[in-house]
């Protein structure tokens, strides 16, 4: 039986280091920072599994089309995803269960019975206006349980852009391997998520390590030195 992707990754960094910064997320534009403890993001997961489940009557092996910004939410709802068993397919795929999408994409969102729109606030406000069938994922994820019961098996046959749990699970080590990145490595990244190497690349490789991720959107190279200071980064994703 393949191991649970969520629970592979999160079990042992919140063994080793539950209330260290797990992703810290910069946005050069607004000014926003946001960091995020491995309870915390293991908590926000949980709650998108039970969301998942219990709003959209979601199960193991279904589909979820996510079109998503390289942010500490999007990192949340793709453990969420596959905490439940989700299988991630990154861009519009209209043969999905639920569809997780921007605020800024919703004219992009799949036809599916399900859409959950981010907005991605800082402080969880709303998706303004959201047209009338979508729902709101700040304001629905925040009502549910921040602790998740596997269901089945607890995994699907593929767990991401039809890789399966083993496949993206070796190749994130490939990768960590590769740069011989350990827990007390802090990544500073700011790639995109928008493919699957890409989402292996930019977050699952510095989750199997255990180490910690500086993910910033709206680089302002001018502050960059300084952030890498601050923030003690070792290593860097260009």
């Amino acid at each position: 039986m393949a191991s649970n992707l969520t629970k592979t990754l999160l079990d042992p960094i919140l063994a080793a280091d539950p209330a260290g910064p797990r992703i810290t997320f910069y946005d050069d534009a607004t000014g926003e920072r946001v960091e995020v403890s491995a309870v915390t993001l293991a908590n926000w997961a949980a709650k998108t599994a039970n969301l998942l489940r219990d709003e959209f009557a979601f199960e193991v092996g279904d589909k979820v089309s996510v079109l998503l910004p390289a942010h500490w939410q999007t990192a949340a709802a793709l453990l969420g995803t596959w905490w439940a068993g989700g299988d991630v397919v990154l861009g519009a795929d209209d043969s999905a269960v639920v569809a997780m999408v921007s605020a800024e994409r919703l004219d992009e969102a799949p036809e599916v019975d399900e859409v959950l729109a981010f907005s991605l606030d800082a402080f969880g406000k709303a998706v303004p206006d959201l047209p009338i069938g979508m729902t709101d994922y700040a304001t629905s994820v925040r009502v549910h349980g921040d602790q998740f019961q596997i269901s089945g098996s607890g995994t699907g046959a593929t767990a991401l852009d039809g890789r399966s749990v083993d496949e993206v699970l070796a190749a994130a080590r490939a990768r960590a391997d590769a740069r011989s990145w350990t827990a007390a490595d802090r990544v500073l990244s700011s790639a995109s998520w928008n493919t699957a190497d890409e989402v292996i690349e930019g977050l699952l490789s510095v989750l199997v390590a255990g180490a910690s991720l500086v993910q910033v959107a709206n680089p302002d190279e001018a502050k960059t030195g300084r952030r890498t200071e601050t923030e003690k980064v070792t290593e860097t994703l260009t």
